[in-house]
């Protein structure tokens, strides 16, 4: 993938540039290896990308009376790039399986982002925001070499700075994501990276804004050196 990730400059996926955004705190991750073991309870690891069925989850139901068993869970997948690219300090994507586009952090304060080049090593990602996906799981597989992190944490509202971990990947393998586990996407080391997706089609989204509600970034580490090996 090469050129530039077009960004909405209005409507529903708008997402914030840091002109918009205030310098606050910054809560630092702890980064692991994505293993087996490390993953268990977040997802998988998989070796291709048709290795796992995407996980479909049934529609809840109102009130005591049940869904009919074989409904509520036909809604389907939906597939295709989802592509990574640094713009100076700032992180944007476009997931083309559900026609969204995302800025999803920076690798320094907002009062200090530049969009021409890197003002500085790119250490980290300031994260502001994570959501899940309560209809189904999520599935990336990297198109092209090169290692990525994905900052996640397990199932629950009730979530806070502590309840998020930062997974380090190499490359060469996909991974997957269960229903309801909080993520903001990927973030490539390199200056860009592509991967193919999968997931559910109906795309219901749970978000948490961490400066609105816990008013701090969530910064997620960039460097092999800073990893270790377990949980």
């Amino acid at each position: 993938m090469h050129g530039t990730i077009e960004v909405a400059a209005s409507g529903p996926n708008l997402r914030p540039d840091a002109e918009t955004m205030p310098d606050l705190p910054v809560y630092r991750l702890p980064l692991v290896r994505g293993t087996p073991e490390n993953l268990k309870g977040y997802g998988e690891i998989i070796d291709h990308p048709d290795a796992r069925k995407i996980d479909i989850t049934r529609w809840p139901s109102q009130g005591w009376r049940q869904v009919e068993a074989g409904t509520g869970d036909q809604g389907g997948t939906t597939e295709g790039p989802f592509a990574f690219r640094w713009q100076g300090d700032a992180l944007r994507a476009r997931n083309d399986a559900v026609d969204d586009n995302y800025v999803l952090g920076w690798s320094q304060l907002p009062s200090k982002v530049n969009y021409e080049r890197a003002s500085g090593p790119r250490n980290e990602l300031l994260m502001w925001r994570a959501n899940y996906h309560p209809d189904g799981g999520q599935m990336f597989f990297p198109t092209e070499p090169g290692p990525f992190v994905v900052t996640l944490a397990l199932p629950g509202d009730d979530i806070t700075p502590e309840s998020f971990t930062t997974f380090w990947f190499d490359g060469g393998k996909g991974l997957y994501i269960h229903a309801n586990i909080w993520h903001e996407a990927l973030c490539p080391i390199n200056d860009e990276m592509t991967f193919f997706g999968r997931q559910g089609k109906v795309h219901a989204r749970v978000g948490a804004n961490f400066p609105k509600e816990f008013g701090c970034y969530l910064a997620s580490p960039l460097r092999k050196e800073e990893m270790r090996e377990r949980l």
